[in-house]
């Protein structure tokens, strides 16, 4: 029998409150307050627990743990996700998978890890003035986080999807290397995305919000943080709104925390849109700018062999060929890697309708994918996109698609086609509305230079939502400093994906474990915490 960490915690006595289930409104106190529990959440919550502070936790979505997770994806989306894992950009044209659980997108997603590149360090210090953020300093940070959950290398044989690249880029020369995992004694399922059933995956919900659980911390489920009640220079409250059992719509009920500081960590939509909802000083309109995403493009080949790309370590190999060879600020470059395939996820992103999305479908089994995650916001034509609030408060990314987008898109398809059919593909078909499929590279290679690039024509997808709350040393062209600090608000500080200025061209748990590892941890300091975090510690202070 599988243990669950989480239901044994519950019975131990953690204090977790599911706010659709509150019939009054109550007031909380707290030294900290963190607003989301995903990788900022989650590594900011043992930090401070562990040197002694009293933490609430707020979040949006369910606590669920490894016995709720049943490898079904009509279970997993509509529990786990934001918007049923149908999220999307203003105009629809990018669908986003983005977390909403405890644990956020730790819970779901496919348990890559890579430490920041050293290019995109050396375009921050240089074009953001963040001095402090070189390899060096980082270091330390990077080690302990890697040691705390478990990175390290996956020496299982990649399954096939992933074979594809390694064969493929070996027959064209085309470096491919492994991709570490934050796993310990994975069964090697492939179900990464729809909750480790297994306990193996070590996301927040198995790590670091139990040990800050167990060390006192309060956790608050299914309650929006609705705005931040601002006084002077000051935050003196977080207004929250209980939501409903479905856990979407709000509740006429409200709740409050009170803090000495406040800390945002509800990602790159969610701290954005928290701040706009509160009116927070923003002279410059900087709140919810340069939001990135690394937009991908898909390339689907049809192979001889059955690949079940359903089965296996989801991520397990990758090519920065296409990301290095041309300078960071040039034409954007891309990072290729093969994502798993499941049937629903399969068919939502597969272009066509009718009797041809079917045709598609029935080679499901022997179908075989690579996605190009797209470096965007190093060049003045790759602004991003800006965080907007509905009518309704809730947060959606304007994100336009221009030339300097769909040029990087094509040389992309053209890069995974190729690779694909070096392999053996049989057929590659772009993720086009448009695309008939191809036999052979050369037949590729001519009807993707003649494919109508246009927003809704090309699938564009996206699972890593960045910026929108950029660090640097102006205010009047970022939100926070260095350590996370707000630049006009001295309580307050934020601690996830939303302070990079720019994507960082790897997929991006790992950067956020260990920067926010570091601010949280000078945080910590600040505030007169009675013990050393275990963070630092490791990390040498």
């Amino acid at each position: 029998m599988i243990r669950d960490p989480v239901r044994e915690g519950l019975a131990a006595g953690w204090r977790v409150i599911d706010a659709s289930t509150l019939e009054r409104a109550q007031d909380f106190e707290a030294d900290v307050v963190i607003v989301g529990t995903g990788a900022g959440g989650g590594v900011s919550a043992e930090i401070l627990a562990a040197a002694g502070l009293r933490v609430v936790l707020v979040e949006e979505g369910p606590l669920r743990s490894s016995s709720d997770f049943r490898m079904r994806e009509a279970e997993a989306y509509p529990e786990l996700y934001q918007e049923s894992a149908a999220r999307k950009t203003l105009d629809k044209a990018i669908n986003i998978l983005q977390g909403r659980c405890v644990g956020g997108s730790t819970t779901v997603n496919w348990t890559s890890s890579f430490r920041t590149p050293p290019a995109t360090l050396a375009f921050w210090r240089a074009r953001f003035g963040l001095a402090d953020y070189t390899e060096e300093a980082l270091a330390p940070w990077f080690r302990s986080m890697e040691e705390r959950l478990g990175v390290h290398d996956w020496t299982v044989a990649p399954n096939a999807n992933n074979g594809t690249l390694c064969r493929g880029g070996e027959r064209l020369g085309i470096a491919v290397e492994g991709i570490r995992r934050n796993v310990r004694g994975c069964w090697n399922l492939g179900y990464c995305g729809l909750g480790c059933p297994t306990n193996a995956k070590q996301s927040m919900l198995v790590t670091t919000l139990p040990a800050a659980l167990s060390r006192g911390a309060v956790l608050l489920t299914r309650l929006r943080a609705q705005r931040l009640l601002l006084r002077g220079d000051g935050v003196e409250a977080l207004e929250c709104v209980a939501l409903g059992p479905d856990g979407i719509h709000p509740r006429d009920l409200r709740l409050r925390v009170h803090a000495r500081h406040y800390v945002l960590a509800a990602g790159a939509l969610g701290s954005p849109a928290l701040l706009l909802r509160s009116a927070a000083p923003d002279p410059q309109g900087v709140v919810g700018a340069r939001t990135f995403l690394h937009p991908v493009v898909i390339s689907a080949a049809v192979m001889p062999e059955r690949v079940a790309g359903f089965s296996g370590a989801p991520q397990s190999l990758y090519s920065d060929h296409f990301l290095e060879r041309d300078p960071v600020d040039g034409p954007m470059g891309f990072k290729l890697e093969a994502p798993p395939l499941h049937p629903v996820l399969f068919a939502t992103t597969l272009h066509g309708f009718g009797t041809n999305h079917t045709a598609l479908m029935s080679e499901f089994p022997r179908t075989q994918v690579l996605l190009a995650l797209l470096r965007d916001g190093f060049h003045p034509e790759s602004a991003g996109g800006r965080v907007q609030l509905r009518d309704d408060g809730t947060p959606v990314l304007d994100y336009p698609l221009n030339r300097f987008f769909f040029d990087a898109a094509r040389r992309a398809l053209l890069a995974m086609a190729e690779i694909q059919f070096a392999a053996g593909a049989q057929r590659v078909t772009a993720v086009h509305e448009r695309c008939p499929g191809w036999a052979g590279w050369r037949q590729a290679r001519d009807g993707i230079a003649a494919l109508p690039l246009e927003p809704h024509l090309l699938r564009v997808v996206s699972a890593h939502v960045m910026g929108g709350c950029a660090m640097g040393d102006d205010p009047r062209r970022s939100v926070v400093d260095g350590r996370g600090r707000h630049h006009g608000i001295g309580n307050l500080s934020v601690f996830d994906g939303s302070v990079f200025p720019t994507s960082l061209g790897a997929n991006p748990q790992l950067s956020i474990y260990a920067m926010v590892a570091r601010n949280v941890t000078l945080l910590a300091r600040e505030l007169g915490g009675t013990q050393e975090a275990p963070a630092a510690e490791t990390a040498g202070g």
